[in-house]
């Protein structure tokens, strides 16, 4: 069909002749949605990725040893030898000696929010450390804060900066960024795969070619503590979004949200072995090149990213305007937006705002403060 038939059979259906109005669909990330693509200018070339396969990550459990390859560890382990391990402990982190076979991770952020500062003293004993990936980059609280797709990537490229001018430009092959992924299934495929540009053109600056090192994990903040089942359903969506965007490790966060059981860590697990080994996505360089929609909101994402890092280097960088509380504000003019819509069934959250259970029991004020970056999970506004 062509483009024009397509048109004038809409336009019959919905009995109008200006069709796109009603179909354009609004989005809090200013994004432009199509309703339709038939192509898409420039396109991309396969976005490549640091890990050959995807990382399944489990957090450790001593059932899970024969089975699993890559944990993530938050205590010390004896003889967990031929196993990845992503270090989230930073008492942890000081105590491991690697040997040269093992693959060590650092996820362990050296920026503290609240201070505005880098730990410097933890940045280089991590550095000196053997590990694949020393220097933790976590935006993974931004987004669980409600911080808008490209404020999250500006953010991670403004951390980034500001650990080149202290480390240097050598430092960009030893981070790793930690992400959430959302419940937005293209768009956080977008996401990542607008990442991999804007920090590969940041590295040019510096006459290198690097692509970022990715690990992400499920939200927390379209989550809800009344319907386990339908978290389930969203953190397997929000881990396929992860691999299909080129994630080099992905990890689910508990489904119980504010409990964890033998049985819920085994099957947080097995979200993602059934994904890998079933349907078999974790092994492609970039298995959503080539979709014009994906292709058009990566291109998107990527530019008001740049634009939105740009924006924080020339008004004085990232340390500076969380002095000066304009991230936190920045963060917090979009979290408490995005919350009004959850409120008013723009964003729908199954069992909380459609079909729901429950009623409004905490108001957008009493969640949010402008001057803080902390994690709300939308539900919560019914809890």
């Amino acid at each position: 069909m062509s483009n024009t038939a397509w048109e004038n059979l809409v336009k019959k259906q919905l009995k109008t002749d200006d069709i796109y109005p009603i179909l354009k669909k609004e989005n809090l990330e200013g994004i432009d949605v199509k309703p339709f693509y038939g192509s898409v200018q420039k396109p991309l070339v396969n976005l490549p990725k640091i890990e050959e396969s995807t990382h399944l990550v489990a957090r450790y459990h001593e059932s899970l040893e024969e089975d699993v390859f890559a944990f993530l560890l938050d205590h010390n382990v004896e003889n967990l030898e031929q196993k990845t391990i992503f270090v989230n402990n930073v008492d942890l982190a000081g105590h491991i000696s690697p040997k040269e076979e093992d693959q060590y991770f650092s996820l362990i952020d050296v920026f503290d929010e609240k201070e505005a500062v880098i730990n410097d003293q933890l940045v280089k004993e991590l550095l000196a450390k053997e590990f694949k990936r020393n220097v933790c980059v976590d935006i993974s609280l931004h987004q669980n804060a409600g911080a808008a797709i490209y404020q999250q990537l500006g953010i991670a490229l403004a951390k980034t900066k500001e650990l080149v001018e202290v480390y240097g430009p050598e430092i960009l092959n030893k981070l790793i960024f930690r992400i959430a992924v959302g419940g937005n299934y293209f768009f956080e495929m977008a996401k990542l795969r607008a990442f991999k540009i804007i920090f590969n053109q940041f590295s040019k600056e510096y006459n290198l070619d690097e692509i970022p090192y990715i690990f992400a994990e499920t939200s927390l903040r379209n989550k809800a503590v009344s319907d386990s089942e339908n978290n389930l359903i969203r953190s397997t969506l929000e881990l396929a979004s992860a691999m299909i965007g080129g994630a080099d490790a992905v990890f689910s966060n508990n489904y119980l949200v504010d409990r964890s059981t033998d049985n819920s860590e085994e099957i947080s697990f097995k979200q993602q072995i059934v994904l890998a080994y079933e349907s078999i996505i974790n092994v492609f360089e970039d298995a959503s090149n080539g979709s014009y929609y994906v292709e058009d909101v990566t291109k998107q994402i990527a530019e008001k990213s740049w634009a939105f890092f740009v924006e924080i280097e020339e008004n004085g960088g990232y340390l500076e305007l969380l002095k000066q509380e304009i991230i936190q504000k920045e963060i917090y003019d979009h979290a408490v937006q995005e919350q009004k819509w959850v409120e008013e069934g723009k964003i729908k959250l199954i069992g909380v705002n459609l079909y729901p259970t429950l009623e409004v029991k905490k108001s957008v004020e009493e969640l949010y403060n402008e001057k803080e970056i902390k994690a709300v999970r939308w539900a919560e506004m019914f809890e």
